[in-house]
């Protein structure tokens, strides 16, 4: 389960289908030269629906990322394989219609592999408008995940990174049973004066067979939703060789898990800061910081077999954080450092054996882009090499024998440090 939760993966980096077609390198989008953080270029490229060309005619809307890792874990067998292989529809339709659709090939070990669809969001804009003489953009987003949509991507699913959770909030992509990816929904925004932000939506969740064809797992249900709403607000701010932004998001829905229960009410309320230095592009930094709280009423309650008369709470809450902070130099060497924390309600039925859910990791990566720069070997393709340090520092919520294993049992006691993973990636794209 742990390593579940630490590999869950809905990365997002450069996607050289939209280079070829803005004639721009990848480094002018992304603040480093693969991404995933983007400049305020690249925010307003994905404002207008991913439809702004270079003048230079079409270009194929497609692209390919290889990804290949060695993984040495604290415990276990290190390996070496191809872990994912992914293909990008991605570009412009129309002068008012672009998208964005991954479809995405895991190996899930042994040389099996497994495909599904990822992250999707396809546009309609209006561009240059005028609203009582201030400057606008309106537009519609159809995405499957609530967040994704955002262009300063500081979101959970707009960044696609996450605290490993084992009780996250809905806008976690690492929560059990998340949203991402799973559901379908139109969001409306708009932008005035390319700094004030705002975006409205709904959800449904994809039918469980719907949900088979695009390649999900029984177990990877969100469960069925009504009723669902989502709001973003937020405020944007370009100065010369700076950027900050400073925004909120909520989200609220009914959801059946498993799809014949009771309903559960649920809500997420969060905010987010934003900061980027950028200069002369020598030298970048980007600080962020996520803060989400969810509510949940649950629809019924269950006693604990081990315990009779001892049930799960009703009103509780869940609550994720997310600390980050990425340099890079010349937008090819680079470093990132990440603080993740989840927690939630004390409920000793549904989180056996402590009653915690609490879960804190710390990420570090160094990492080295060559290419995707205006003067690179290839403007519109690129390679990252990369070296990641995953620990653990709590689980379960405590630091050691996290999953409770009974002294005089003769079972390997398990401590949060031994969750830990080294990993070395080669990523291509192009």
């Amino acid at each position: 389960m742990a390593m579940a939760l630490l590999l869950t993966s809905h990365s997002v980096h450069a996607t050289p289908a939209y280079a070829r077609q803005t004639g721009s390198p990848c480094a002018d989008c992304h603040a480093g030269a693969y991404g995933p953080a983007l400049t305020p270029y690249g925010m307003r490229f994905k404002l207008n629906g991913y439809t702004d060309t270079g003048g230079k005619g079409s270009s194929i809307p497609a692209a390919i990322q290889l990804i290949g890792t060695h993984t040495v874990p604290t415990r276990g067998n290190n390996t070496t394989q191809l872990t994912e292989a992914d293909l990008y529809l991605a570009g412009r339709i129309t002068d008012h219609i672009g998208g964005y659709v991954k479809v995405e090939t895991d190996n899930t070990g042994n040389d099996h592999f497994h495909t599904k669809l990822s992250n999707v969001d396809v546009r309609y804009v209006a561009k240059e408008l005028k609203l009582g003489g201030r400057d606008a953009t309106l537009g519609v987003s159809i995405n499957n995940s609530p967040g994704f949509e955002d262009p300063i991507g500081a979101l959970p699913n707009a960044s696609n990174f996450g605290p490993p959770a084992i009780s996250g909030t809905l806008l976690n992509p690492s929560s059990p049973n998340a949203l991402a990816t799973r559901v379908i929904g139109a969001v409306a925004y708009g932008v005035l004066d390319s700094s004030w932000l705002g975006a409205v939506g709904t959800y449904m969740a994809m039918p469980r067979s719907t949900l088979s064809d695009v390649g999900y797992r029984p177990s990877d249900d969100p469960g069925k939703l009504s009723g669902t709403g989502y709001l973003r607000l937020a405020y944007m701010k370009e100065f010369k060789h700076q950027f900050f932004s400073a925004g909120v998001v909520a989200l609220t829905t009914k959801r059946k898990l498993p799809r014949n229960a009771r309903e559960d009410d649920i809500t997420d309320l969060g905010y987010d800061l934003t900061y980027q230095f950028i200069g002369n592009r020598e030298h970048i930094l980007q600080l962020s910081y996520v803060n989400i709280l969810e509510q949940r009423d649950y629809g019924s309650t269950f006693s604990a077999p081990f315990a009779p008369g001892l049930s799960t709470k009703q009103h509780v809450a869940a609550h994720d954080q997310t600390l980050g902070l990425t340099y890079t130099f010349k937008q090819s060497y680079g470093i990132t450092l990440a603080y993740l924390k989840s927690t939630g309600t004390h409920d000793p039925v549904r989180y056996p054996p402590y009653g915690d859910p609490a879960t804190t990791s710390q990420l570090i990566t160094l990492f080295w882009a060559p290419f995707g720069k205006e003067d690179s070997w290839s403007p519109f393709a690129n390679l990252k090499l990369a070296a990641t340090w995953f620990r653990f520092t709590k689980f379960n919520g405590v630091r050691n024998n996290i999953f409770g294993v009974a002294p005089g049992l003769g079972v390997p006691v398990t401590n949060a440090r031994d969750l830990d993973q080294f990993s070395i990636s080669a990523s291509v794209a192009f």
